[in-house]
């Protein structure tokens, strides 16, 4: 029962990490770590995702080494197999009920935003790593999917502290790698259709995690008992057919829904991008349009004097 545990608790981990790439966090660093962003700050694109994603997988391997802890005291329990997996397909359903949002069921988060200032004031490797640990701790930043707990809970279920840090390593390095996502924007018409078909993809994402949290609990159910396993199943059948009601309404579900709406907005594409992107075109004197703003709308051309009396009226 172990092996299944642990098995389930990977695949959990994996999606975890896809997910959570749809969040404000995910959001900023695929629009504030881009070889567009990069250059008009002067840095090296691969030298800052390579510290992003070794700064991940640190924090992955961090919340690793809690989740290792919380193992070893859960072993101390000595609790029967049959029990500790029971539990897993108990905390799956839930975590899946909590991001349908089902009867308004949601688990508790917290909405923390990384620093944008950094990009400013350190150098790309400090940065780099920083955001990365931040991410991949997982429960450092926004929370927007009950799958993340689940990758602690399922790891210290598993009482095997190698399998936690393991699964945490493995949040980690999914959440580092996401940022080569945006490998190709190099420009900022790039910038907005990629975070156009971004946005577009969130949903699906979504209903993909939920279902992979309904089918870890249908494999740790059906070990337990058979009752176990077709209250998985009934609970799985209900939530689709809330999400069949929601589409053919033309209520897709949200990226961000319930206590995991964010309480302030992502870093936008109009913010920490372009103030890079301003930044180096002020110094040469070209005006940079808005990717936030609709393809066909001109940029405005600023006077000059116009960034330095802004930057005092906003001192």
């Amino acid at each position: 029962m172990t092996v299944w545990l642990v098995s389930t608790a990977a695949a959990v981990t994996v999606l975890a990490g896809v997910r959570s790439t749809w969040s404000p966090c995910g959001l900023s660093m695929l629009a504030t770590v881009t070889p567009l962003a990069e250059r008009a700050r002067g840095n090296r694109y691969g030298v800052t995702v390579t510290w992003f994603v070794l700064g991940s997988v640190l924090g992955g391997l961090t919340l690793g080494g809690v989740t290792a802890a919380l193992a070893v005291g859960v072993r101390t329990l000595a609790l029967p197999q049959g029990a500790l997996v029971g539990a897993g397909a108990m905390v799956c359903l839930t975590g899946a009920v909590s991001d349908v949002g089902l009867c308004g069921v949601h688990l508790p988060v917290h909405h923390r935003q990384v620093n944008e200032r950094w990009l400013d004031r350190f150098r790309p490797w400090v940065y780099g790593a920083g955001f990365g640990w931040q991410i991949g701790c997982g429960l450092a930043t926004y929370i927007t999917t009950a799958s993340v707990y689940l990758v602690v809970v399922l790891g210290a279920l598993s009482v095997r502290p190698w399998a936690a840090v393991a699964l945490g390593g493995g949040f980690g390095l999914v959440r580092g790698l996401a940022v080569l996502l945006g490998r190709s924007i190099v420009d900022l018409d790039g910038l907005r259709a990629f975070h156009r078909r971004f946005t577009e993809l969130g949903p699906p994402v979504t209903r993909v995690t939920v279902a992979g949290q309904l089918a870890a609990a249908v494999v740790l159910g059906r070990l337990v008992a058979p009752w176990a396993e077709w209250t998985a199943l009934v609970v799985a059948g209900a939530l689709a057919c809330i999400d069949w009601r929601r589409r053919t309404r033309g209520t897709e579900p949200r990226t961000y829904s319930g206590s995991n709406a964010p309480s302030r907005p992502a870093t936008p594409l109009g913010a920490a991008v372009p103030s890079a992107v301003r930044s180096a075109s002020d110094r040469s004197g070209a005006s940079v349009p808005d990717p936030a703003s609709s393809p066909g709308t001109p940029p405005a051309t600023a006077p000059a004097g116009a960034p330095d009396r802004q930057a005092a009226s906003a001192r």
